[in-house]
């Protein structure tokens, strides 16, 4: 699906006149496809890249154009089930457009940095900010999600929120990679500011944008660590809470079984003590009800 978006008044907008600004190309179909290699000349291989969440992130310069793969955070859904993935969006800038093609139809041009945008490059480096900050903001959640999970396991004994907790693990491993390989791409960048046709405006904001990268890798490392050596003390939590749930259980066995041997005892066809006595079936029900008040006692004292 094709999106034309046009630069007015430093703001990204649908409408306009004149050739579009930037060319959005959301799962590009056969067609498309055909248009943006025999066309616009970009390369089959890059633009295949360019949906491919594996992909690292690169820069390439073409004769015509230049082309940039970058790593940004897909948009996180329930159905996701705590599973947070990164996606490719490939990104190919020309002397008079900018063409972008994503795997899917996501709006990217949200927020407060689109905003004072004046050309095609101001665009290509408010993108890069903007994955950064979509990334900070997941490992955000990705931490609420954990501590929320952590309050679980104290009182669970089942596998759920230790397998939630291992694929959010999972998930700041990839989005570890992909933050680094942002860092490769915009250190490249700034390499070939010349070549890019970056202004010292843009070379500012450039490192600006390294710094807030570095600040999100940082925080990656951190949570993912944690979470990674956390991950057996969690499992140790479970475990001593099924122990705790298996005493408990045996304890109350005993408690259970101590007046079923009295009356089982009381209970057998032949001459047994007490037979005689009128009151005999109270004096059971008495001996049957001893041995658990006892255990109970003994239970409280002994802080089990």
């Amino acid at each position: 699906m094709l999106k034309k978006l046009y630069l007015n008044d430093g703001k990204i907008t649908d409408v306009g006149t004149g050739e579009p600004t930037v060319l959005v190309y959301s799962a590009p179909d056969a067609d498309e496809r055909k248009y943006l290699i025999e066309e616009l000349k970009i390369d089959e291989h890059t633009l295949n890249s360019s949906l491919d969440p594996d992909e690292l992130g690169r820069l390439e310069f073409e004769p015509e154009h230049i082309a940039m793969i970058l790593k940004r955070p897909k948009r996180y859904t329930v159905e996701d089930s705590f599973h947070f993935k990164v996606l490719s969006t490939g990104v190919f800038l020309f002397k008079d457009r900018l063409v972008i093609v994503l795997s899917e139809d996501v709006p990217i041009f949200e927020g407060r940095p689109f905003i004072k945008m004046k050309t095609l490059q101001d665009i290509l480096l408010k993108l890069i900010y903007r994955a950064i900050l979509h990334f900070v903001e997941h490992i955000k959640g990705i931490t609420l999600l954990s501590n929320e999970i952590e309050q679980h396991i104290n009182i669970a004994m089942g596998n759920k929120e230790l397998i939630n907790l291992f694929t959010l693990e999972k998930s700041l491993v990839y989005y570890l990679s992909a933050i680094n390989s942002n860092h490769v791409l915009i250190h490249k960048i700034k390499n070939s500011a010349a070549k890019i046709g970056l202004n010292p405006e843009n070379l500012e904001f450039l490192d600006d944008i390294v710094i807030e990268n570095s600040q999100c890798r940082g925080q990656a490392e951190i949570y993912s660590e944690v979470l990674a050596n956390l991950m057996d003390a969690r499992a140790s939590i479970i475990s001593n809470n099924l122990n705790v749930r298996i005493k408990t259980l045996t304890i109350l066995t005993i408690a259970i079984m101590l007046p079923t041997l009295v009356v089982s005892v009381f209970s057998m066809n032949v001459r047994i003590p007490l037979s005689e006595f009128h009151d005999a079936f109270w004096i059971i029900v008495l001996l049957s009800v001893l041995p658990p008040v006892a255990l109970a006692v003994l239970w409280r004292k002994m802080k089990w």
